[in-house]
């Protein structure tokens, strides 16, 4: 068992001697990740009803397990282009620092990726546009490019 050396709540990741843990998903064709720690839960999308007057990234709310969910899609939170969803669509149940759980709709999960200090480049401010507050660096694991996301300010306000 791995040592946890440092806890970031913020970016929901956990360090172990020098690695961090993330959750990679699809989204457009891209590869994104977020911290592990922060993920209660990925599932099937179930039935969702639609909010009037939500705001344009809340698609509407679902019960899971007798618990009433806001659901977001990523991509428009994002400002990614939109796609229909597939099959393959999940959602990510997350737990927001008000204690709220929130979901997020991603197209595809795809693995848990354990990311060396050495390939994580964190995001500097010549990011800018409308997403760099929700990008806190770049993952560099052999062969692929991934986005890595700040949860926190993904699902605050």
């Amino acid at each position: 068992m791995a040592e946890i050396v440092a806890h970031s709540a913020a970016a929901g990741m956990v360090r172990r001697r020098g690695t961090r843990d993330f959750l990679v998903f699809i989204l457009a064709g891209d590869l994104y990740a977020v911290g592990l720690t922060r993920i209660r839960e990925i599932l099937s999308p179930p039935p969702i009803t639609p909010v009037p007057r939500a705001k344009p990234a809340v698609i509407g709310v679902c019960s899971v397990r007798g618990l009433l969910v806001t659901v977001m899609d990523l991509r428009r939170r994002l400002h990614v282009e939109e796609q229909p969803l597939t099959r393959r669509a999940r959602i990510l149940l997350v737990e927001a620092q008000s204690g709220e759980v929130v979901g997020l709709m991603v197209d595809e999960v795809r693995h848990v990726a354990r990311l060396a200090d050495s390939e994580i480049e964190m995001a500097t401010s010549l990011l800018g546009g409308d997403v760099s507050e929700h990008v806190i660096g770049i993952g560099r694991p052999v062969g692929d490019v991934v986005v890595l996301l700040n949860l926190s300010t993904i699902v605050s306000a």
